[in-house]
C-alpha cells in the first residue's frame, strides 16, 4: 500500500468514526428526525476537514472526491438505523469520537507538512481537524463545545500529541505513512486513558471544583 492510499484510507476511517459519533450524538441529546440525524453526522465528520482545507487554501477534499460524502452517508446511515443498540452505550459513542479524533488529528497534521507549512503550524492544523467537527455539531446542538469544557477530559491535548509526535518525527526524515498510524495509536490510546481514568486539564488556580 503507497502512502497516499495509506493516508486516504486513515482519511476515510475518521469520517467514519465522526459521523457515527455525530449522529449518535444527535439522536441521543435531542429531538432529531433522519434529515438532523444525517446533517449532524455528515457536520461532524466532514467539518474538521473542510476547515483545515480552507485554511491549507485549497478546495476541500469533501468537495473533489466522492468517498468522503459516502463515507459520511455511510456512517450516518449506519447509525440512524442502529440507533436503538447504541444510543443507550456510552463506551461506543466515546471509542468512535477518540477513533475519529486520532485518525483527524495525524491526517490534519500530514497534510500541512506536505503543504510545506512550519511544524507549528501543522500541529495546530491537526487539532482543528481534529475538533473541529465535533465544535460545529456542539453549537449546532447549543451545548457547550466539548474540547472548551472543563471536563472534557483531555480532549484536545491528546489531538496535540499525536500531531505533534507526527511534526517531530517527520523532521527526522522519515515518511510520513506509518508514522500517522503510530501517531494516531498515541493519540487514541492517551484520550481512552483519560476517560477510563477520568484524567482532566488544569484549571485556573481558584476556579471552583466541578
Amino acid at each position: 500500500m503507497s502512502t497516499l492510499d495509506l493516508l486516504l484510507l486513515l482519511d476515510l476511517l475518521g469520517i467514519f468514526a465522526f459521523a457515527l459519533d455525530g449522529s449518535l450524538t444527535a439522536i441521543r441529546t435531542a429531538r432529531v428526525d433522519i434529515v438532523g440525524v444525517m446533517v449532524l453526522g455528515m457536520v461532524t465528520a466532514l467539518g474538521g476537514g473542510i476547515l483545515r482545507d480552507v485554511l491549507l487554501g485549497e478546495t476541500p477534499a469533501t468537495f473533489q472526491d466522492w468517498r468522503y460524502l459516502v463515507t459520511a452517508l455511510a456512517g450516518g446511515t449506519l447509525a440512524f438505523f442502529l440507533s436503538r443498540q447504541l444510543t443507550h452505550l456510552n463506551k461506543p459513542i466515546l471509542v468512535f469520537d477518540a477513533a475519529g479524533l486520532s485518525l483527524f488529528a495525524v491526517i490534519g497534521a500530514t497534510k500541512a507538512l506536505e503543504f510545506g507549512f512550519g511544524p507549528l503550524q501543522a500541529v495546530l492544523l491537526g487539532v482543528i481537524t481534529g475538533v473541529g467537527g465535533g465544535t460545529i455539531r456542539d453549537v449546532l446542538l447549543s451545548r457547550v463545545p466539548t474540547v472548551l469544557s472543563a471536563n472534557s477530559h483531555l480532549y484536545a491535548i491528546p489531538a496535540m500529541i499525536g500531531a505533534l509526535f507526527v511534526v517531530v518525527v517527520d523532521l527526522t526524515g522519515f515518511g510520513p505513512g506509518w508514522i500517522a498510524v503510530i501517531g494516531a495509536l498515541l493519540c487514541f490510546t492517551l484520550r481512552v486513558l483519560a476517560l477510563r481514568y477520568r484524567w482532566n486539564a488544569p484549571n485556573p488556580p481558584g476556579a471552583p471544583p466541578l
